[in-house]
């Protein structure tokens, strides 16, 4: 969400899809104007180096961590232990659970957001990603939620309540290595 109220993604996809109607708040918004310029650097420069080089996945999966590693604590939530005052930062359990829903393959985890539910203890995750269509979406969805929830409660002690997931883009699938080319 950008400072004006405008999705980031739709400002993109106005500027991307520019037709002669193009929405006036886009147009003259400040906050869109940086955020398109800012993703069509990105683009730019990935476009490059694709062309130079296929399969880039790695160096764009090292891009992406040290983007998502930027310090941000976010609130503080509050761990499964209702006679503690223990707590993690939103910013440390969504890397977490990030993390655990980019291992299922044919996932790449867009946003990863914890919200608190009530006076209590527990924790609401809405999650958005980016499935290929190699198999059924709601299997998919049916395995990043399972996983999600299991890492949260297992490795940081949250008491969830629900994990929400939207797909919001499409991967291409991984292209099969050649015979030989595999770990060895």
């Amino acid at each position: 969400m950008l400072p004006c109220g405008r999705l980031l993604s739709r400002a993109w996809e106005q500027a991307r899809d520019a037709a002669p109607d193009a929405d006036p708040h886009t147009v003259s918004c400040p906050h869109c104007g940086e955020a398109v310029e800012g993703l069509a650097t990105v683009n730019a420069a990935t476009r490059a180096l694709r062309d130079e080089a296929p399969g880039l996945h790695a160096l764009a999966d090292r891009v992406m961590n040290i983007v998502r590693a930027e310090v941000r604590l976010g609130r503080l939530l509050p761990l499964a232990d209702p006679d503690r005052d223990l707590r993690i930062s939103e910013s440390a359990a969504a890397k977490v659970l990030r993390q655990t829903a980019d291992t299922i393959p044919g996932v790449a985890v867009a946003t990863c957001r914890l919200v608190p539910e009530g006076e209590g203890t527990g924790v609401h995750v809405i999650m958005t990603l980016a499935a290929t269509l190699d198999g059924p979406l709601p299997d998919r969805a049916h395995q990043v939620r399972r996983s999600v929830l299991h890492s949260a409660v297992q490795d940081l002690g949250l008491a969830v309540t629900a994990v929400d997931i939207t797909v919001v883009d499409i991967l291409e699938p991984e292209p099969p290595l050649p015979p030989g080319s595999g770990p060895s």
